[in-house]
């Protein structure tokens, strides 16, 4: 019973004691990392995405570029566009601006990196459209039966607007 008492009265001595050392340890094993400029910061991972060699390479460095509290610069931007086609991921370059599209604060934003990445995007061959687009419809075996059955009908284009 007395070794009870005993050990109740010395037990939250011990953790006061224990805590100060605990969060010392936490403070100071953060404080070594540098703090890396904005430009510091784009320049990393703009030569990063310049040296990809594969999707999950790619993948990787947009989970890490993303998960900093702001948003990449275009060039960036650009980068990781045109590492996705050099990887031929169509998906991975709709996730990047989709990425872009959650990241900055509002609508006129979004269009201004739209507006700066527009002619990234033609020179890529157009393999980054909006997702929402659906593609255009292409001349099928069963259009050319529905061409050839249907009277009335003479182009592709009449069969699409029956």
């Amino acid at each position: 019973m007395l070794v009870n008492a005993v050990r109740a009265s010395i037990r939250p001595a011990v953790l006061k004691a224990s805590r100060p050392a605990a969060l010392a340890a936490v403070r100071f094993s953060s404080s070594h990392a540098k703090e890396e400029s904005y430009d510091e910061f784009n320049a990393k991972y703009t030569t990063f995405f310049e040296q990809v060699g594969d999707l999950f390479e790619l993948q990787r460095g947009l989970n890490n570029c993303f998960a900093y509290d702001l948003v990449p610069s275009t060039s960036v931007i650009e980068a990781a566009l045109r590492a996705s086609r050099k990887v031929n991921d169509y998906a991975t370059a709709v996730r990047i601006l989709e990425g872009v599209k959650a990241k900055v604060e509002n609508k006129g934003q979004y269009e201004a990196y739209l507006n700066d990445l527009k002619p990234v995007i033609e020179e890529l061959d157009g393999a980054v459209h909006q997702a929402s687009q659906p593609p255009p419809p292409s001349e099928t075996l069963l259009d050319v039966e529905w061409l050839a059955n249907t009277p009335g009908v003479e182009t592709k284009e009449e069969l699409y607007n029956l």
